[in-house]
């Protein structure tokens, strides 16, 4: 189901759907569902909105209705829609994926990095959707996008993060998924290593997040007034180098760059973060050696330093819970093992002066 909403690539959420709710005025003649929103989506055709209906993807007062149901005057009407619905063409490729689970609803991949998630401006090829598209096609010949929006995505992660995605397979599945994104029920962690020593050992941070005032291409938050959206990230400290902090994330809501907005919020952007200033030394000396041994971890791990590591969720067929564990991949691995030397190194120089 898709809203023509004008809103850029890089400002789609984490999650896909959103959720619109709509009232139906104390006037209104009765009026089947189907024709009821149509006449409220520019753009959207009959057929396509009669399957977001079946799919579930629409609910009133609370519960799933037929295309023929009548709407009446004080309907509430929910609906879960594309954010962005982008109309790029998702051309298939035969792109090799590392799928952790699947079954005839839905897949679970774990994305390497470099790759962004779906197609749009500047990067209309090689994208995880293109691979998805192309597997889920040999499966079923007959898969069109009418059928099943945007070929079950329901959420996604930034183009230099690693880690998991669970696809839809079909659109029951993905309008089940969309909801319990919604309703914050899906469990994700995350693992990062940002610059700075975490001064506490958890906590949470609670600041809306919008597109920054000066720098349009980035985000930054908004601890009070209207501005940006609500946002939510709990955060507990796994291992300290001094210098930086291994730290992990918790989503309650899916924004644009959330956790890499909300750790620079409170101090500590993300290691190697280029577009939020991490690619440079935000805590130590200025010393060449210092300088050269940073420098050697920004070309191990030459990304954001951010992994999607667990993923949990209900099962949109057999209501299973199901969780998933995606292990820390090598870049990130070696940079760790490489501040746990340094900073063993730089106490033993310490003791052994003192």
């Amino acid at each position: 189901m898709a809203e023509d909403l004008d809103i850029p690539q890089e400002e789609t959420p984490d999650e896909v759907y959103e959720r619109k709710v709509y009232h139906v005025d104390k006037g209104q003649e009765p009026m089947r569902i189907d024709k009821w929103v149509q006449i409220r989506l520019e753009g959207a055709s009959r057929n396509k909105i009669q399957n977001a209906i079946e799919a579930g993807f629409l609910t009133v007062n609370g519960k799933q209705e037929k295309n023929n149901y009548k709407v009446r005057p004080g309907d509430e009407i929910v609906l879960m829609s594309l954010v962005n619905p982008d109309y790029t063409e998702v051309k298939p490729e035969n792109i090799p994926l590392n799928i952790v689970y699947e079954d005839d609803a839905i897949m679970v991949v774990n994305k390497p990095p470099n790759m962004v998630v779906h197609p749009g401006v500047g990067n209309y090829t090689g994208t995880l959707l293109n691979g998805i598209a192309y597997h889920l096609l040999q499966q079923n010949p007959g898969l069109v996008e009418e059928d099943l929006p945007r070929y079950g995505l329901v959420h996604r992660i930034d183009k230099n993060t690693t880690g998991l995605l669970v696809i839809a397979k079909t659109s029951e599945a993905a309008a089940h998924l969309a909801k319990q994104f919604f309703n914050h029920t899906v469990s994700r962690k995350y693992v990062a290593l940002v610059w700075g020593d975490v001064e506490q050992e958890e906590g949470t941070i609670e600041a809306h997040i919008a597109r920054h005032e000066r720098f349009r291409k980035q985000f930054a938050a908004y601890p009070e007034g209207e501005v940006g959206k609500h946002a939510i990230t709990h955060y507990k400290v796994l291992e300290r180098f001094h210098y930086t902090t291994l730290v992990e994330c918790v989503l309650e809501t899916g924004r644009t760059h959330q956790i890499r907005v909300h750790m620079k919020h409170i101090g500590h952007t993300l290691f190697n973060d280029w577009e939020y200033g991490g690619d440079r030394i935000l805590k130590g000396t200025v010393y060449t050696k210092y300088k050269q041994f940073v420098d050697n971890c920004f070309d191990i791990c030459s990304r954001c330093a951010l992994h999607a590591k667990t993923l949990g969720f209900i099962h949109p067929v057999t209501q299973k819970e199901m969780f998933f564990e995606s292990p820390v991949p090598d870049d990130i691995l070696q940079v760790l093992d490489k501040w746990r030397t340094y900073v063993k190194a730089k106490a033993s120089q310490i003791n052994q002066e003192g």
